[in-house]
């Protein structure tokens, strides 16, 4: 049986690595993960359909797809703004993920909190509720009117999870742009106000106690081996600490289409690693 990864899942409200077929393994915090990479990285498809040639794809990239399946893969989703005629509900809220970083964003009232757990938002709340379009607008609206972003780099996210404010803290920053948000006029019209209530995810995260950290993982190889103790997971990110005595973090967004097997014990940590950088200096932006 191959292992086949396909990234992380947080359908449970727990980290869990997904597998070709469906398979899902949960990761339990402080439990050792080992395993190399096999062969090359191929295409892992989209939208439920195996890549036709499994063509081989380029270890950096974090969406990890060929032209053409990434090309399907956006001409049928709502965060590329190519879908417009959805029925179901929509949600608007406000995720924070560091001090003086928050973003405002949708997501399908079906899916619950999962898109917040894959975004690693540590607080967020609900803002509104209504059809996809009106939340769209409302989106817009809310990003022009408060100066707030779409989207948050995850190397910003990264840098600050080790040294969050209290959880009282955290909170209070986020009522304070719901209730600026309330003040903005317009939106409310076309779509259902939802009351504040703060939900902080630091807990499922397991970020009390998170060391600074000293590296990301730059890609998978052929061969390579990742290895080390699991401390933390928040969207994407898994922190990791190293048997060197690192905390490297590894975005499983760069495990799909590979071939993963067990490595034994004792084997070091050998893929290519990029030392951290501050926020300043730059920046990766994130997919979700």
């Amino acid at each position: 049986m191959e292992w086949w990864a396909r990234g992380i899942d947080w359908t449970g409200g727990a980290p869990g690595l997904r597998w070709r077929g469906g398979r899902v393994s949960t990761l339990v915090y402080g439990q050792r993960l080992a395993f190399r990479a096999v062969d090359v990285r191929r295409c892992p498809g989209a939208r439920g359909n195996p890549c036709p040639l499994e063509a081989v794809v380029p270890g950096r990239s974090t969406g990890g797809r060929c032209p053409e399946c990434a090309r399907l893969d956006r001409a049928h989703s709502v965060a590329a703004d190519t879908v417009a005629d959805d029925p179901q509900p929509y949600r608007v809220y406000l995720a924070w993920f560091g001090p003086g970083m928050t973003k405002v964003g949708i997501t399908a009232e079906a899916r619950g909190e999962v898109r917040l757990l894959e975004q690693g938002a540590v607080v967020f709340s609900w803002l509104g509720r209504g059809p996809l379009m009106a939340a769209r607008r409302t989106e817009e609206v809310l990003r022009q009117a408060l100066g707030v972003p779409d989207r948050v780099a995850y190397e910003r996210k990264r840098a600050t999870r080790h040294a969050l404010p209290t959880a009282g803290e955290r909170a209070r920053e986020v009522e304070e742009l719901y209730r600026s948000a309330r003040t903005v006029g317009g939106w409310t019209e076309t779509l259902e106000p939802l009351e504040f209530a703060a939900r902080d995810q630091a807990g499922a995260f397991r970020l009390d106690g998170l060391p600074r950290p000293d590296g990301t993982v730059a890609e998978l190889v052929g061969g390579g081996v990742v290895t080390g103790r699991l401390l933390a997971a928040a969207g994407p990110d898994l922190h990791l600490l190293a048997p060197d005595g690192r905390c490297l973090v590894l975005d499983t967004r760069l495990m799909r289409g590979w071939v993963l097997e067990a490595a034994g014990e004792g084997e070091g940590f050998s893929v290519p690693v990029t030392a951290a950088v501050p926020v300043a200096e730059g920046a990766q932006e994130e997919l979700f």
